[in-house]
């Protein structure tokens, strides 16, 4: 493995574009389909911010880009990896306009716009609406356990505002459960487009294909991904596309097209960084598994803390073996000598590996 940090970054790269609807210009927008990456938030160092770290808008703005050049689909601003909870109001605005005006009309912004009422969820999407983002991304009330008719109202005032709403079931978080026939409840509101599922149980792909049929299926834990696009799944709101948003959007298109061996080959090394988007310290993960590969992840505000000595070791050990693994398959599609390169270029799926990048800028 080269231990030489990419030299072309903040450079992006130019991908071929995918062929997954939704991509690019737009003409299924509603559906809120493809690979949108829950987006990490680099904060830059500010003795004046909360905690010292103020977001750092143009390095935020760079990664989105880079991103869509990479092939993802779209970008997630101020979801639970983005830290929204750790935001004022004004900055946790400020990085969904950043990130609607890094991709402009080239890829889709989904917001996240949760919120601990209905009155609050519904103002962030009246804002992200006035901001110019393709939808939003919506939890059930935080921090209280609503029953079904609270939930119920909650999702028809934010879907009022007439932006598509995706739905974003993570009962491990709040402690509401959205179960296939709740959700069938909430398909019938109308802008709700798309149901995000975080359960961890993959035999929900199915079920809520049957409760709610008109709705988006939307893969929601990196580590359940392959399963739920095999199962039906038409999307993939995603964390580790911020560390490997070629391999990822090609798995996603290998999946779609039903190419189950190609898939399984591309997946199975990545699984087990992925599974750190799973964990507690998924934040803290992703941005670590980002400087590894030449981007910046950087600090995270309270309450999160740094990795332990040991969580570092193990992650650093999964995300290496995983690009190691994305190199073999850049070195087996590369032309042998006498060959003739495949016509149209092909995005390489490796970032390049070396020690990580500074933590504060």
């Amino acid at each position: 493995m080269s231990t030489k940090p990419p030299t072309d970054l903040p450079q992006p790269t130019t991908a071929a574009p995918s062929a997954t609807p939704g991509a690019r210009s737009k003409p299924h927008a509603r559906a809120l389909t493809g690979v949108v990456v829950a987006t990490a938030l680099p904060y830059a160092d500010d003795p004046a911010a909360p905690a010292g770290l103020r977001p750092d808008l143009d390095r935020y703005a760079e990664h989105c880009r880079w991103l869509v050049d990479n092939g993802c689909h779209g970008v997630g601003p101020n979801g639970s990896l983005g830290e929204y909870s750790s935001l004022t109001d004004a900055e946790r605005r400020a990085v969904a306009r950043a990130a609607v005006a890094a991709v402009g009309r080239d890829a889709l912004v989904v917001v996240g716009v949760h919120g601990v009422g209905a009155h609050q969820a519904r103002r962030w999407a009246e804002h992200a609406a006035e901001d110019g983002a393709d939808g939003v991304l919506c939890l059930p009330p935080t921090l209280y356990r609503a029953n079904t008719a609270e939930v119920v109202h909650h999702f028809e005032q934010v879907a009022a505002v007439g932006l598509p709403v995706m739905v974003y079931n993570n009962p491990l978080d709040t402690k509401v459960d959205l179960t296939p026939e709740v959700i069938g409840e909430l398909a019938a509101i109308d802008n709700v487009v798309a149901i995000k599922e975080f359960s961890g149980d993959v035999r929900r792909v199915r079920h809520i294909k049957e409760c709610a049929p008109d709705l988006a299926m939307i893969a929601g834990a990196d580590d359940l991904v392959l399963e739920s696009l095999l199962m039906g799944a038409e999307g993939w709101f995603a964390g580790f596309p911020n560390v490997f948003p070629a391999a990822s959007v090609r798995l996603f298109d290998l999946a779609r097209a039903g190419r189950l061996a190609e898939a399984r080959a591309l997946y199975e090394p990545l699984v087990a960084a992925f599974r750190w988007d799973s964990r507690t310290e998924f934040v803290q993960a992703v941005k670590r598994a980002m400087d590894l590969v030449g981007r910046y992840g950087g600090p995270s505000r309270p309450p999160r803390g740094p990795l332990s000595g040991e969580q570092l070791a193990a992650l650093d050990a999964d995300v290496r073996r995983a690009v190691d693994a994305l190199a073999a398959v850049d070195d087996a599609a590369a032309p042998q000598p006498g060959e003739a390169a495949s016509a149209g270029p092909r995005q390489p799926v490796a970032p390049a590996v070396g020690a990580p990048v500074a933590e504060a800028r």
